[in-house]
């Protein structure tokens, strides 16, 4: 039954909150949705019975890989991602993801089922205080005990969710708010919320004094970040970027918001960046962040970062300004918004002589670094960058890259080409192992028409192996690269590195990884020769439905540069 609204008079229709909150979902737009269902979820999964036509719901192996699932679809599509499971036990695996998705600024909105309203509190089977455990990582959350108040509360959490710093949001409605009929006026969307506000006013005086340091600067770099790519400000961004002549430098979530091949794109910041960015930060007299928040993966050594530049800091959340780095000059408000509007005072610039030593360092580490990684002597084990730089080429940089947590992560993010815009979707902030393989079958979902590759290492791909089992049900085209050093990779680096190659614990016992894609009815290689390497993955991106590749690669090769911890970003290390 469907909520249908009339302009000369609100309709009331009887239903129950289970098939109300359904109708919600599809007035929000939802078509696809992922979760589990469970005791305490039931009738709505009744509900979703009626209206299949209209939403898909994926049902995914385990809930945590729903809410990276989810992820995955609101990374790629830009919109709201969404997510079911029960009480209990379903519901706090959502913390990781939820966790994941905070930190990331990820719009998704989770719905969980609760123990009946008069069993709260009793310890009654499959209870937990989920709206009290979720709090610390959610941007809102409520518990709906009447199926009146569910349309109310599904409204609030989608603007909630996507507006502002977008984040994740719970609703949590007990199983007889869910069975209770009550009567329904047509759904109405939220657009505003009383104290609540998510986009700033843009301060006229702050865009004047930025201008002026823009315009003034003679070693000016800037940082984007994820927001550029939140805020859709694709064109504004890159009308900024090469008004100014500025060189540009992303973190992690900001790649692809400006294509790898720009003459200004200089580069990766923070741990394992570039070279470049991270030495002349330091050197640099105008920092300009766009969209980002200067975590320590970025800053290193907080208290020796840029002491020697005025900052710029165009961000949307207050909380942000000044809360790692101090701001000279905070721009609040939506990057879309502040970047057009800079745009518009400063003037048209080129900064040649200042955009040479970057490409001067730049020079230095492919010299000692990158030629090694992407060219490794025929005696030498392949490398990662080696695999990753042959699937750049073969797919032209076009691809959707999901990456997982670690040196394959690093490798990728370096190596790739982006040539697209939102094409990296990746676990920053929380750096969530297991993240890839479910966020690439959101992402998929998302975008089926374009090309989806997972790359996986063999620590990560065991974290949440059994979503596999959603590709061998969907038939969902899903590339998978496993990148299988038999080692818990970065840990071991660590432990090279930091405690005297004091190896515990991070050595992998693999299985067949063939066999377990065979199981799954998935097509897969294994790759131990280099020279049969590029012909296997020419033979893997042409394949027709997903395929796993695995390549085995160099067991305790390092990935550089790097910055120890508690360093400097000057004090990077090219070996």
């Amino acid at each position: 039954m469907e909520i249908v609204a009339t302009k000369s008079q609100k309709t009331k229709i009887s239903m129950s909150g289970a098939a109300a909150l359904v109708n919600c979902l599809i007035r929000e737009g939802v078509e696809t949705l992922f979760g589990y269902p469970g005791g305490a979820i039931m009738p709505v999964y009744d509900a979703l019975f009626d209206q299949k036509e209209k939403i898909k719901h994926i049902m995914t192996r385990h809930e945590q890989g729903a809410t990276h699932a989810a992820q995955g679809f609101a990374r790629v599509s830009g919109k709201v991602g969404v997510c079911l499971a029960t009480s209990g036990p379903g519901a706090t695996n959502l913390i990781t993801g939820l966790a994941d998705a905070q930190l990331d600024s990820t719009p998704l909105v989770c719905i969980t089922g609760q123990v009946p309203g008069k069993m709260i509190g009793s310890d009654a089977f499959q209870e937990t205080d989920i709206v009290s455990i979720s709090m610390a990582v959610t941007k809102w959350n409520i518990q709906v005990t009447k199926a009146k108040d569910i349309p109310a509360a599904v409204a609030k959490a989608f603007y909630i969710a996507r507006s502002g710093k977008p984040g994740p949001v719970l609703v949590d409605i007990t199983k007889d708010a869910q069975f209770e009929k009550a009567e329904f006026e047509d759904y109405e969307t939220c657009d505003q919320i009383r104290s609540y506000v998510p986009n700033p006013k843009l301060n006229e005086e702050a865009l004047d004094q930025a201008a002026a340091l823009i315009n003034s600067a003679r070693k000016p770099l800037i940082l984007f970040g994820h927001g550029v790519l939140l805020s859709n400000a694709k064109k504004e961004f890159e009308d900024f970027v090469e008004k100014t002549g500025i060189p540009a430098a992303w973190t992690i979530m900001g790649l692809s918001a400006l294509p790898t091949a720009h003459p200004l794109n200089v580069g990766m910041l923070g741990m394992h960046g570039n070279y470049a960015p991270n030495i002349l930060t330091n050197e640099c007299d105008v920092l300009i962040a766009v969209g980002m928040r200067f975590d320590d993966r970025v800053t290193g050594d907080v208290s020796r970062y840029a002491k020697q530049a005025k900052v710029i800091h165009l961000e949307i959340d207050p909380a942000e300004i000044n809360k790692n780095v101090e701001v000279h000059v905070p721009i609040l408000g939506n990057c879309k918004e502040s970047l057009q509007a800079l745009s518009e005072r400063v003037n048209e610039n080129q900064h040649n002589k200042w955009l040479t030593k970057f490409n001067e360092l730049n020079a230095e580490e492919e010299e000692k670094v990158i030629k090694d990684e992407l060219n490794p002597q025929a005696d030498e084990p392949m490398s990662m960058g080696e695999v990753i730089k042959h699937i750049s080429n073969i797919s032209r940089g076009n691809a959707i890259i999901v990456t997982d947590v670690g040196q394959h992560q690093m490798v990728a993010q370096r190596y790739y080409q982006y040539a697209n815009w939102k094409s990296n979707v990746t676990s920053g902030g929380l750096g969530t192992m297991g993240f890839a393989l479910p966020a690439a079958i959101g992402a998929k979902f998302a975008a089926p028409h374009r090309q989806v590759i997972a790359v996986i290492g063999d620590g990560g791909f065991q974290m949440t192996i059994q979503e596999l089992g959603v590709i061998f049900e969907t038939k969902v085209d899903v590339k998978i690269l496993l990148l299988n050093n038999e080692y818990l990779g970065m840990v071991r680096q660590w432990q090279d590195m930091f405690f005297e190659k004091r190896y515990s614990s991070v050595d992998m016992v693999n299985p067949d990884f063939q066999m377990i894609a065979k199981g799954y009815g998935i097509e897969s290689e294994k790759v131990t020769e280099r020279e049969k390497l590029e012909d296997s993955i020419h033979s893997f991106l042409s394949h027709e439905g997903s395929y796993l590749l695995e390549v085995m690669v160099g067991k305790e090769n390092n990935i550089f540069p790097m910055i120890p911890t508690g360093a400097s970003v000057s004090e990077i290390r090219l070996e």
